[in-house]
């Protein structure tokens, strides 16, 4: 499934199969993790929320654009609920014919996600 929100450890390897294939020779995976520190203040951990049914019709929508315009395949998994620091809260995978498509649906992805997906987080000390 090309869309995944869980509140389970999120896997590179699962996110990478998932657009993988003979065809496509430029996989890119970006991985964002839960960081130690926002803007000079010590956190602990990040808790996502979601409306569900909502984020993942809108995360399907970001994908299936991205898919669109750069001829890749994608896939992007997200957690909801309490993430501590050093895990992944978000992983896209972008697999494409050449590496420029597959960089740029990649980050096509994880911008629209940020600007427009319906998930909330919460920062914890």
């Amino acid at each position: 499934m090309p869309v995944r929100l869980t509140g389970e450890a999120l896997s590179l390897d699962a996110v990478y199969a998932e657009v993988r294939s003979d065809e496509r020779g430029g996989v890119v995976v970006f991985s964002g993790v839960v960081r130690a520190s926002e803007d000079g203040a010590d956190i602990s951990a990040i808790a996502y929320e979601a409306y569900e049914p909502l984020a993942a019709k809108e995360l399907a929508r970001i994908v299936a654009a991205a898919e669109e315009e750069h001829g890749a395949a994608v896939a992007v998994h997200h957690r909801v609920g309490r993430v501590p620091v050093g895990e992944a809260s978000v992983l896209v995978a972008a697999a494409a014919a050449h590496r420029g498509s597959a960089f740029s649906a990649c980050r096509q992805v994880i911008d629209r996600l940020k600007e427009t997906a319906p998930i909330w987080k919460a920062e914890f000390s």
